[in-house]
């Protein structure tokens, strides 16, 4: 029996189905790499390495899940979602498991950083691109509750993380946490393929010269659309400084003299306020006028402001509140991102548009958190490296007042196609003037 064709996004049905996933799939990935910090003390001592040097295993998996996006996103237009998912649960899991026998941090970085990167990179491009696709007027809040799982997991991870490398050693916690992630391919499997009666995608690319096939799989043309790449520019910012609370809270509160658990509890409260944080974003952002990359510039922002507070901690009371405003606050930052996309490139180019923002936000994140690594190396505290991560978040916020027609923008909701008109047409960057429609 043939499945039912859409005309436009149903916003529901099998949706919410990838909702489920994608949730799972993001407390996997985001949720293993948030809680990195509990590993990063245990590397540094075993190895007896830098902060600088063991800094590089989260932001080699930050930038290689980021930078292989591209590729993530060409093979799920090529050859579907679902088998792309699939395998990139496999090579998150065989990542973790292999990284469990390391005996350097060059072998981690491989393991680690590579095989995790590109394995979190395959599972989870697939699924946001899918979600643009079955939801419209519920989009911001289906990613906000689709990527809250980052949050969730966050909340667990990191006591869990803690009792593991104390009961089992970091070896035997890494074994544990790929026996979980070899879940990521029963979540990939759920990935259903939305048909649509217009649908650019779906043209046979046997019809295209080979040029022409690879610059549509990969899109490349958004290259030449100012507004996406001053965006990209602005998340490449963001990026940099994103993930310095995650890879260093915890190491700097056990330098302020807290214990372990005390330590990775401060993640714990960045997952919960994350929960909150996501909820109350996509709920603002679908009940208020201001267009979605107003929204983004906000919280952005006061993200930032958030992390240039952390130096300010010097009791636990104090440095908990702050880990839960960062918490709540950065939360908000992917599901208004990838949500402000769509309305920039349209739902026919999202793929390759997620694909090829996290190929240039990889540079951030690869230079992020070793650059702040190094600062903490010569200054003798992480103080300084928390101050170089909220300056590139407020930074990279202000960024986005560049975008052309930015405080022209009334609605949030992207234009929709009228009769008479091809998709397509009206959803060619090339076309476009602005990133604000009336």
């Amino acid at each position: 029996m043939n499945p039912d064709i859409y005309s436009g996004p149903p916003d529901g049905g099998w949706g919410w189905v990838i909702v489920l996933a994608s949730f799972m799939q993001s407390a996997l990935v985001f949720g293993v790499i948030r809680s990195f910090g509990v590993f990063f003390v245990e590397f540094m001592e075993y190895f007896e390495e830098p902060s600088s040097a063991t800094s590089w295993i989260s932001s080699i998996t930050v930038a290689t899940l980021m930078f292989s996006s591209p590729l993530a996103g060409a093979l799920g237009s090529r050859y579907g979602e679902r088998p792309v998912a699939i395998a990139g649960g496999f090579l998150l899991g065989l990542g973790l498991l292999l990284s469990s026998f390391a005996t350097s941090l060059a072998q981690l970085y491989i393991f680690i950083g590579v095989f995790t990167g590109i394995g979190g990179s395959f599972a989870v491009t697939p699924s946001l691109a899918l979600l643009a696709r079955y939801f419209n007027r519920r989009r911001t809040i289906a990613n906000s509750l689709a990527l809250s799982g980052a949050g969730i997991s966050s909340l667990a991870f990191s006591p869990l993380f803690q009792l593991l490398v104390d009961s089992y050693g970091w070896q035997g916690a890494l074994l544990i946490l790929a026996g979980m992630a070899f879940n990521l391919m029963v979540c990939g499997a759920l990935l259903r393929p939305l048909p649509l009666t217009k649908n650019d995608t779906l043209v046979p690319l046997e019809r295209e010269s080979q040029s022409r096939r690879l610059a549509s799989l990969f899109g490349l043309h958004l290259f030449c659309h100012r507004p996406f790449m001053t965006f990209s520019g602005a998340g490449v910012l963001i990026t940099a400084g994103y993930f310095i609370p995650f890879i260093h809270l915890v190491p700097h509160a056990r330098e302020l003299g807290f214990d372990e658990y005390q330590a990775a509890f401060l993640i714990s409260a960045v997952g919960i306020a994350d929960i909150g944080g996501r909820i109350t974003a996509g709920w603002l952002a679908g009940c208020t006028s201001l267009h979605l990359l107003h929204h983004l510039t906000i919280w952005a922002l006061l993200t930032g402001i958030s992390v240039l507070a952390v130096p300010l901690g010097r009791s636990y009371g104090v440095m908990l509140a702050i880990s839960i405003c960062y918490g709540f606050l950065a939360s908000a930052i992917i599901p208004l991102k990838f949500s402000s996309l769509v309305g920039i490139v349209g739902t026919g180019q999202i793929m390759g548009a997620i694909g090829l923002i996290h190929l240039l936000e990889s540079v951030g994140a690869l230079s992020g958190p070793p650059l702040s690594g190094w600062i903490r190396d010569v200054s003798g505290s992480y103080a300084a490296s928390f101050l170089a991560g909220g300056f590139f978040l407020v930074a990279g916020s202000l960024s986005l007042l560049l975008l052309p027609d930015y405080f022209a923008c009334q609605s949030h909701n992207p234009p929709q196609p009228q009769e008479g008109h091809k998709q397509e047409d009206l959803q060619d960057p090339s076309q476009e003037n602005g990133v604000c429609s009336a």
